[in-house]
């Protein structure tokens, strides 16, 4: 069955001067215009298209790259404005539509917007919407501690950031706990930190617990050698010095020293930690 708004593998059926026929199914066959047609194809040979409805509302297979899919947030620029809404440079010839219902605030052209990309169910065109909470918590989640996750970054809070979380739920970023330069609609990895009782989420950069442990501790060496074999940090250091010159947090730095201080490969002094 073909999906609109989505990558789809379909079957060749026949090809004619100005492209090939693919076939779509229920959807009938669906037409690659020759321009997107990969040499030597054949009948019964598959490709990967990107399917979407073209100016005529007729479904189109591309082998162009959009920047998002149905179901994913993306930040993408506004080509125009009209009276009946925006339209969006999602890397494809026909742009992206947002009606004015589904605009948070007016978008201006020229400007870049945090959309969620969906199939309007009133008329089944591929769709974008800037008030991206109402499609987000539809369904449960089976998240843990430690999960690694996708993480597009949202919006900013007195605590931290807000981040959606594989397109699907929200998380929190806490400022205390971000030691980078992050911005509005970035994609980055992180993890679950923890799932809270009325079903919050907090979020980190880095992996929880003591996995990443040997990782840090190879560095935290590796910059002490860069050192003459001292370093000028402790527990007491603050988080922004220690981040400053290790890249690590303060609570991952401590653990890091602690794994070398065991395997007695340095000391822990008063002010400092030195090589043993």
């Amino acid at each position: 069955m073909a999906n609109p708004g989505k990558y789809n593998t379909l079957s060749i059926k026949k090809i004619v001067d100005f492209g090939v026929y693919l076939d779509g199914g229920e959807s009938g066959e669906i037409l690659l215009p020759m321009k997107w047609v990969p040499d030597n194809c054949r009948p019964d040979d598959t490709v990967e298209v990107f399917l979407y409805f073209d100016s005529e509302d007729r479904l189109i297979a591309t082998t162009m790259k959009p920047y998002v899919q149905v179901g994913e947030t993306a930040l993408l620029k506004v080509k125009a404005a009209s009276e009946v809404g925006a339209f969006l440079d999602w890397g494809l010839e026909k742009d992206l539509f947002v009606p004015h219902r589904e605009q948070a605030a007016k978008m201006v052209e020229g400007r870049s917007y945090l959309v969620y990309v969906y199939t309007d169910p009133q008329n089944g065109r591929i769709t974008a919407s800037s008030k991206i909470e109402r499609f987000l918590g539809l369904q449960p989640h089976s998240f843990q501690p430690g999960d690694e996750v996708d993480l597009t970054l949202w919006r900013t809070t007195d605590l931290g950031y807000l981040a959606i979380i594989n397109n699907t739920h929200e998380g929190m970023l806490y400022a205390n706990e971000v030691f980078e330069e992050l911005d509005y609609g970035q994609k980055l990895k992180g993890y679950i930190s923890k799932v809270r009782e009325d079903g919050k989420i907090d979020l980190l950069l880095t992996k929880p617990g003591y996995e990443k442990i040997d990782e840090l501790s190879e560095r935290l060496l590796e910059i002490l050698h860069e050192n003459n074999g001292y370093l000028d940090l402790n527990d007491k250091s603050p988080a922004e010095e220690i981040y400053l010159i290790c890249g690590m947090s303060k609570k991952n730095f401590k653990k890091s020293a602690g794994a070398l201080f065991k395997k007695r490969i340095i000391n822990i002094e008063d002010r400092g930690i030195r090589l043993v």
